[in-house]
């Protein structure tokens, strides 16, 4: 797509694309317009206000760095190289053998993975019209290794995915989460350092690494791993036990507490705090300091997320602020407004949730759990998935057990890769389908949570694509069309009427879904072939969100109205303008405090307090074995950990890294000298799944027992040294949440051994 007009070289806004936040920037091209001269925070952009942490100004490195760019699509050969060919011959090629698949096997056999990394999302919401298309059923991303645990949750209790007022709360809580690195919320090291300063506000951090954010806190409970549950369940017993709940809140806005009262009335207080390793007049002041607070906010992550008890975890974190009040008020915990339903679920009762064909994996959110991916391709069952589409992601390297996925994607039958890079699993692939930059393209992210303010915002490219990439809209529309899914007869009258005006593309527009539904999944492809062709500067990307526009309007019609759209069908149509010109983003919607509990999706407006299965988990929490060390696994390692020079693995060239550039196995000091390790040393680092060399580095901030290894290492041809080790090498399938199938890549078995010289 040809972009027709860009800003003054002064400088382009755009974004940061290595973590959910992505914070506005502006971008100044060198004088060849192609290299990132340099990159500030941008002042107009409404979240993040300028600020910028040291990754973002390394963007040059995933623009221009030595980073396998694929220009021209490729087809395998036979004997495994690759060939370029043209769009034509790949569009049609991989049409034919899906639609063959489908034949055969129905279009359920065809697996759809992916859909956009940080930041890069507006591609991914057409791959609704492919998988219409093709007849697909089942998908995956990277939020189902991650995040689904917290989304079944949030939907049992309160019907929407729940987010924290950090800036505003007195106190702040953070379960396995160090936004000094991870950030999470906007400005994170600014407001960390502001929390950090005002003697009025208190930060306690659960973490067993004396993490950057550990430093800054006023509390910091140094867990022993995986033993998180068992810290959360004693301060829950605490607010039970010394009567720290809110009563009165409780009951105007909550069921279910006489079912939860009895399970952690039961807690050992006592055993727990021997357990986890936290004494228990730390615990009993943690819970008290949190009762007596006038706003609380916590926020876990992947610390949590991706270790034992994943998702008990997350449910006892909820009954924190839950029995304490701590809810939609300034400094809580919020349902925020949304341009797309993002995380949320019907909150089922476990034994009613849809499951995968093979395993019988619970699909939550949509979204077939990671672990469980292999096991379906690989299975030897009529079922499995025969054939995959993965865009912008990188399977083969990011989900556990990366030699058991490695084997499931090449016995596909197909393999399609969506890309800008020669990846890990574009070399696995069939077909490489290269994708432009996310600076070369319109581009936009939907991890859009901000209150009372929220916000959003779609990028202009910051550079042209070079000759031979097509932008994913673009691929799924060719995909769609091949499949036979929509042709000119469908396009014409959607186009003459957007020729007319928008009042009249509206009225064609959803009088054609409505007479043939069947095309609601075909929506962002019939939008991006009409409407699209009418909106300026080569757009249109961002028709679908036209309609996304118009959903909000409608869903969160009182906010819209106050950020100053108005009401109705205008609200919409001045809320996609607004997006469409705002190139730092824009306010979409203004909220007070009371539009929270109005989005709490139960019929009686009530929060559900009481989980069935997993309050049934919390109160045989006593009886389970503990996650002690063995003799051949005496240490936990966290297979990825976040670090100043670590982030997702988009940035493919390791010269990005001006410190810690060999990705090295951090150590207590007291290990190592055991071991007869010094600092910079090379050890054999061993789980049930493999062993890897690794450069040992000694600190004091892990505890005696507890190894880690940063995320985003490992990638390419590059050896060990030069880039680190892939973590998921290391890592099991198996070991996983019982729940949701989230992997326990914090809490794997290992052992270290000194390197024997031969």
């Amino acid at each position: 797509m040809e972009v027709k007009k860009f800003m003054s070289d002064s400088g382009k806004p755009s974004a940061c694309i290595l973590c959910e936040c992505n914070c506005g920037i502006v971008i100044q091209l060198g004088e060849n317009k192609r290299t990132f001269d340099s990159i500030r925070g941008d002042k107009a952009h409404p979240a993040s206000r300028g600020y910028t942490c040291n990754k973002a100004l390394q963007l040059d490195r995933y623009q221009n760095g030595r980073n396998d760019r694929v220009t021209q699509p490729l087809r395998r050969r036979n004997d495994g190289s690759f060939e370029e060919i043209d769009w034509d011959t790949a569009i049609a090629e991989i049409a034919a053998r899906l639609n063959a698949v489908g034949e055969v096997h129905g279009g359920e056999a065809i697996f759809y993975y992916g859909g956009g990394g940080q930041g890069n999302h507006l591609g991914g919401a057409f791959a609704s019209a492919t998988m219409q298309a093709f007849g697909m059923r089942y998908k995956s991303n990277a939020l189902a290794q991650e995040k689904t645990g917290e989304f079944w949750v949030d939907a049992r209790m309160v019907g929407g995915y729940v987010r924290a007022d950090i800036e505003n709360a007195e106190v702040v809580l953070f379960i396995g989460k160090n936004p000094y690195q991870s950030h999470g919320f906007p400005r994170a090291r600014s407001v960390l350092k502001e929390i950090a300063k005002n003697p009025t506000r208190t930060m306690i951090v659960i973490d067993p690494v004396r993490t950057e954010t550990a430093e800054l806190a006023d509390v910091h409970l140094a867990v022993r791993p995986g033993t998180d549950s068992y810290l959360l369940a004693a301060i829950a017993g605490v607010l039970i036990e010394e009567d720290l709940i809110a009563h009165e809140w409780l009951s105007a806005h909550t069921t279910g507490l006489e079912d939860v009262l009895p399970v952690l009335s039961e807690v050992p207080i006592a055993r727990y705090s021997e357990i986890c390793g936290i004494a228990e007049e730390e615990i009993r002041e943690t819970a008290r300091r949190i009762s007596a607070a006038a706003s609380v906010s916590v926020l876990e992550d992947l610390g949590v997320q991706m270790n034992r008890d994943s998702t008990l975890v997350s449910y006892i974190d909820k009954l924190l602020w839950l029995l304490t009040g701590n809810f939609g008020k300034s400094g809580t915990q919020y349902l925020p407004s949304s341009m797309a339903e993002f995380g949320r679920d019907r909150g089922r009762a476990y034994d009613r949730i849809t499951r995968s064909p093979v395993v019988n994996a619970p699909i939550i959110s949509g979204l077939v759990p990671c672990n469980a991916v292999a096991d379906e391709v690989l299975a030897d069952h009529p079922a499995r998935y025969r054939a995959m589409i993965v865009e912008s992601a990188n399977p083969a390297h990011s989900l556990a057990d990366s030699v058991k996925m490695r084997k499931a994607l090449q016995s596909l039958d197909t393999l399609v890769v969506v890309d800008v890079a020669m990846t890990e699993t574009a070399r696995l692939a069939d077909y490489v389908l290269p994708a432009p930059t996310q600076f070369e393209k319109w581009e936009a992210t939907f991890f859009n949570f901000d209150f009372p303010r929220n916000l959003f915002h779609l990028r202009a490219p910051v550079l042209p694509a070079p000759e031979g990439p097509l932008p994913e809209p673009e691929i799924h529309a060719r995909l769609t069309e091949a499949a036979g899914a929509l042709t000119d007869d469908d396009y014409a009258p959607l186009r003459k009427a957007a020729e007319q005006s928008r009042a009249a593309f509206a009225k064609a527009f959803f009088e054609k879904i409505q007479a043939e539904p069947q095309l609601s999944r075909l929506a962002p492809v019939l939008l991006y072939r009409t409407l699209g062709t009418t909106l300026p500067d080569g757009a249109a990307a961002a028709a679908v969100l036209w309609a996304a526009a118009h959903q909000c309007a409608a869903n969160h019609a009182d906010g819209v109205r106050r950020a100053g759209y108005g009401e109705g069908f205008a609200a919409g149509e001045a809320l996609f303008h607004a997006i469409l010109t705002g190139r730092s983003g824009v306010i979409i919607t203004e909220e007070d405090w009371d539009a929270v509990l109005a989005r709490v999706r139960h019929a009686d407006g009530l929060i559900r307090l009481a989980v069935p299965e997993l309050l049934g988990d919390l109160a045989k929490l006593a009886s389970r074995p503990l996650p002690e060390p063995s003799l051949e696994w005496p240490f936990v390692l966290t297979a990825g950990e976040r670090r100043a020079f670590s982030a997702n693995t988009i940035i493919r060239d390791p010269s990005w890294r001006r410190r810690g550039a060999d990705g090295a196995l951090r150590m207590n000091p007291v290990d190592a000298e055991r071991l007869g390790l010094l600092s910079g040393t090379r050890a054999r680092l061993t789980t049930s799944k493999g062993s890897l060399l690794v450069t040992v580095e000694p600190t004091d901030r892990m505890q005696s027992g507890h190894v880690a290894l940063p995320n985003g290492f490992g990638l390419g041809e590059h050896s060990a040294v030069d880039a680190g080790v892939a973590p998921n090498e290391l890592t099991s399938t198996e070991h996983c949440d019982p729940w949701v199938g989230t992997p326990f890549h914090k809490h794997v078995p290992a052992r270290v051994e000194p390197m024997i010289e031969e």
